[in-house]
């Protein structure tokens, strides 16, 4: 399996890094130029002003020397780290005091004094006499009320570059401190995201391929951890359903392949003559007894689908449970007669109506009565019992047959299963009366029980709804 998003993520944070170190070293880099630029100037005219008004007119009133004036612009270059020239209004120089590197002109070609406008500064070579940017104000010397010159101050451009590197320093830092942290992130993706996930799809490979042994190890608590828990969850389903099937398909085939191969076997005795004509009677009934076997477990199979495949869907209405009791009992007098069990209906005086399946519960009726028979002695009695509490109606049906073992108790439910002590007594049976009874009535969200002692007898009691009075 290819690691796809594993190296989305790491292409992800390639590009991250890329990213944050271009802005970094374009837009972060141009902003702290252009306020150490602005800041610098703001700085330099202030100077030139102070100075322009405090010192320089007393050169024109003679009231100092040019020397100390030129003191005066060589204190301040060696301050400001700028070149400093005093001109006159033509632009012709007057003094100046220069950094290393640059010289002044004697005449400034085309000087115009306006032409720093409103911004306080320019930026540039200034009329080509510097080799490389310099930022350069410019501030009046006035007289009386004339302007007598003017002071121009050339910072280095370089200057505020060596300051701006100094800053982008600790900016530079701070992002690989961010990007270190990163990474982190995405190690930590790595081991609680992207590994489980791998486990995850390697799972969902081996069911698919059909091995539902595989388990994948949980060792967190979070929704990777409980995703896991519930795949492990679903295999362990998958695999009980799977063994649940094969084992189905096992007893449906046994149970259909012992009557066939009986009715087989009879039929091609009877045609070739190993059977005389005179004993046909006899097993054509057996032929019969099987194909009714076939007959029961078909439409039993065909009960139960359908209670799987659409949820088993109840046609509810109200009907009095007592009437349905009886008519089913009467039902089993052919049954009853020759083993002389009588059943013993132990109803309320009233009516007594409940809201259900009318069909689905006489279906209920008939196979718990049929067991009751089935597995009662000779001369006993079988007892089927109606009571009520509160909103409830109970049905009991009791016998005094062999009973079930406690063992088997949590078993009878189940598909195909028989008891070991009713396969003597039970040949025509297919081991599907009791979970057809049980899914009858979960599907009305109601509730059956069974009690029993073995060797004394069984009762089974399940509740229904009663109907409301309009």
């Amino acid at each position: 399996m290819k690691s796809i998003l594993h190296l989305k993520f790491i292409v992800l944070y390639i590009i991250f890094g890329f990213l944050c170190v271009f802005t970094t070293a374009t837009l972060t880099n141009e902003l702290i130029m252009d306020r150490l630029e602005e800041d610098i100037s703001q700085s330099l005219y202030r100077e030139a002003t102070l100075i322009s008004n405090n010192y320089l007119p007393s050169y024109f009133s003679e009231d100092s020397s040019i020397w100390a004036v030129q003191s005066q612009l060589i204190a301040m270059r060696l301050y400001l780290n700028s070149s400093l020239w005093f001109v006159a209004p033509d632009g012709s120089l007057i003094t100046s005091s220069n950094i290393r590197g640059t010289t002044a002109p004697r005449t400034i070609e085309n000087f115009d004094p306006a032409e720093i406008g409103n911004s306080q500064y320019i930026t540039g070579t200034y009329h080509d006499y510097f080799d490389e940017d310099f930022i350069t104000v410019m501030a009046p010397v006035t007289q009386g009320f004339s302007t007598k010159g003017y002071l121009l101050i050339h910072h280095p451009v370089s200057d505020i570059q060596k300051q701006c590197s100094l800053l982008m320093r600790p900016v530079y830092i701070t992002l690989a401190v961010i990007f270190g942290l990163s990474f982190i992130f995405l190690l930590g993706f790595h081991f609680f995201v992207y590994r489980p996930l791998r486990q995850i799809t390697e799972a969902a490979k081996q069911y698919a391929m059909g091995n539902l042994d595989y388990a994948i190890p949980v060792h967190s608590h979070d929704e990777m951890g409980y995703l896991s828990a519930s795949l492990n969850f679903m295999s362990v389903q998958l695999k009980d359903m799977d063994d649940y099937q094969k084992k189905i398909v096992a007893n449906v085939s046994h149970d259909f392949r012992s009557p066939l191969t009986s009715i087989k076997g009879y039929v091609q005795a009877m045609t070739d003559g190993t059977i005389p004509p005179e004993l046909h009677e006899k097993y054509l009934n057996i032929i019969l007894f099987e194909a009714e076997r076939l007959t029961d477990l078909t439409t039993d199979l065909l009960t139960l689908n359908e209670f799987d495949t659409k949820k088993l869907l109840l046609d509810k209405t109200t009907f009095d449970i007592q009437e349905v009791i009886k008519n089913t009992a009467l039902s089993f007098e052919g049954v009853c007669t020759p083993k002389h069990i009588s059943i013993q209906l132990l109803l309320l005086p009233d009516a007594v109506f409940v809201c259900a399946d009318k069909r689905k519960i006489q279906q209920v009726l008939y196979n718990l009565i049929d067991n009751a028979i089935k597995f009662s002695e000779n001369e006993s009695s079988v007892f089927v019992e109606v009571s009520g509490k509160n909103d409830k109606i109970f049905v009991s049906v009791k016998d005094q047959g062999i009973g079930i073992p406690k063992k088997e108790l949590n078993k009878i439910w189940e598909r195909f299963y028989k008891s070991d002590l009713s396969r003597g007594k039970d040949k025509k049976g297919t081991g599907l009366g009791l979970a057809i009874v049980k899914e009858v009535i979960q599907a009305h969200d109601e509730h059956i029980n069974v009690i029993s002692t073995e060797g004394v007898g069984t009762e089974f009691i399940f509740s229904l709804s009663k109907a409301s009075q309009d």
